[in-house]
């Protein structure tokens, strides 16, 4: 097993900027997950991996299959530099992003759409929810979080590796479900339904907007329905991925 001890180890620089950096990872397609649960989860889809990275004095679980697995050992030093959480548990790994081909893009029936959505952990938690709710792939728009910000990737939660995730122009994506039959349905105020009058669907792109002024005027123009959540209460709105889980749910038509 290899060993790095200093923060000034090359290797050591490049985890520490695909942590605190998009452009880093950007550039080399990589990110870094921490902790666990989620290496576990990375473990699961070992074509990603590049190398799992353990600190002193911590064990991988025994029934981990890692021998195949380049395993690199580190101090507390290098753990203190690459840590995004306060509390790490001193095992992380260095993976490849998924990368998808346009091929598949004509495969997919059920899609998520993001305008804007800024905060990590809402876009986290709205992939985790797609990918519970047996939607085939997240497009995220210009302006949204960075899928493979570590805050984003501990609220996904290990997803990541289970549902495709892309970057695109989400015009471009309304005119592309549209011209295959699949509706687009945005969330909204005017001109808006009920999103109970909806019945689940086997095929729908769902888009929701930023957290504070919801989806542009300019992409709602271009969706086939706007919908509305009722507020019973008082508050005067929901999370947008509280809001998405709703809608997933109710749209997603399972066997």
């Amino acid at each position: 097993m290899k060993r790095i001890e200093s923060t000034q180890n090359s290797l050591v620089k490049h985890w520490k900027k695909l942590v605190t950096t998009r452009k880093e990872r950007d550039k080399s397609n990589e990110f870094i997950v921490e902790g666990f649960h989620l290496v576990e989860e990375a473990l699961k889809n070992k074509d990603y991996i590049l190398s799992l990275i353990i600190r002193d004095g911590v064990e991988f679980p025994t029934q981990w299959s890692v021998n195949e697995v380049h395993t690199i050992a580190i101090n507390q030093l290098v753990a203190d530099e690459i840590s995004e959480t306060e509390h790490s548990q001193g095992i992380f790994a260095h993976c490849r992003q998924p990368i998808q081909s346009e091929d598949q893009y004509d495969t997919w029936k059920k899609v998520l759409l993001m305008d804007t959505v800024q905060d990590p952990g809402n876009v986290g938690t709205m992939i985790r929810t797609a990918d519970a709710a047996g939607i085939d792939a997240v497009v995220l728009g210009k302006g949204s979080a960075d899928a493979y910000n570590p805050k984003t990737v501990r609220s996904a939660q290990g997803s990541h590796f289970n549902i495709p995730i892309v970057r695109g122009n989400l015009a471009e994506w309304i005119h592309r479900l549209k011209e295959a039959g699949i509706p687009v349905i945005g969330t909204g105020l005017r001109n808006a339904v009920s999103y109970s009058t909806i019945s689940p669907q086997e095929q729908f792109g769902l888009m929701m907007g930023n957290e504070g002024s919801g989806v542009s005027p300019e992409l709602l123009a271009m969706v086939d329905q706007t919908v509305k959540i009722p507020m019973y209460g008082k508050a005067e709105s929901l999370n947008v991925a509280v809001a998405t889980g709703i809608l997933l749910y109710s749209y997603s038509k399972m066997d």
